[in-house]
């Protein structure tokens, strides 16, 4: 962003001139819209403060519905859907700018098959892990006294499961998911106006939110591998009383589904658009 400086500070000549515009950002235009590139420890930087804030605020409202001494208590299933949505809003606005906000293997490799360009896929995973251990671990500090007088198994505040066990079924639920998040967001791109604006950000907040009414029933919708499994191996770490299994016999499905739905997201929107 030029600097304006005050007209007293500038000869005549100066005032006179045009100023020149600020050069651009590196990056490239893609069907019209440009996309900027970032470093890898800008990815870095952006992606785990993003996730972590992500899970932070996702897994924290999970965390305020289900465990006892908490004033939101049985809030149910409309608050669990508006808190994820309003999770994605916060994380994703905040780490835009850094690293645009992937926040998802899923969504990052939906942009790598469309793009063809898969350097820094694995800067964008292990970021992304990580922020959701780290995000995982502040939903139990925050919630300590609440954790410390649990009764109940706790794996459902940090990850997902069926309500009915059906592999295929739950397999498919996660496919179905995270095709219609990733394709939602590819095709914002269309938009020239959404992502210059950045009202696209609010708009995959409450994509997240239609999901989680729609489809989130059967599995609880993780649509996103590291949103269920950093979480996971914290709950498996952590010293919760009471707190249950970590259920890795199913941990597969919340990985697998989303990956396959953000790769075949991936080729449809390259093929058809």
């Amino acid at each position: 962003m030029a600097v304006r400086i005050h007209p007293t500070e500038r000869s005549p000549a100066q005032r006179s001139a045009r100023p020149l515009p600020p050069p651009a950002p590196p990056g490239h235009m893609d069907k019209g819209v440009f996309v900027s590139a970032f470093s890898n420890g800008d990815i870095f930087v952006g992606e785990t403060l993003g996730t972590a804030a992500l899970i932070l605020l996702g897994g924290g409202v999970c965390a305020a519905v289900t465990l006892k001494k908490s004033k939101a208590l049985n809030a149910g299933w409309l608050a669990i859907t508006f808190g994820w949505g309003f999770a994605v809003m916060i994380a994703a606005y905040m780490s835009a700018p850094k690293s645009g906000a992937h926040l998802n293997p899923a969504v990052t490799l939906a942009l790598a098959v469309d793009s063809g360009d898969w350097s820094q896929v694995p800067v964008y995973l292990g970021s992304q892990l990580l922020g959701a251990m780290i995000g995982a671990v502040f939903v139990w500090l925050t919630y300590l006294g609440q954790f410390q007088a649990n009764q109940e198994p706790t794996l459902g505040i940090f990850s997902t499961g069926p309500e009915i066990r059906n592999p295929v079924q739950n397999l498919l639920t996660e496919i179905v998911g995270t095709f219609v998040l990733c394709l939602a967001i590819l095709t914002q791109g269309l938009n020239k106006g959404l992502g210059l604006s950045g009202t696209g950000t609010l708009i995959v907040a409450f994509t997240v939110v239609g999901i989680g009414l729609s489809l989130g029933g059967p599995t609880g919708y993780a649509i996103n591998p590291v949103r269920d499994l950093g979480p996971r191996i914290v709950h498996s770490l952590l010293p919760i009383p009471n707190k249950g299994g970590s259920d890795w016999s199913y941990a597969w499905i919340p990985v697998a589904g989303p990956i396959i739905g953000g790769l075949l997201a991936g080729g449809l929107y390259h093929v058809a658009f």
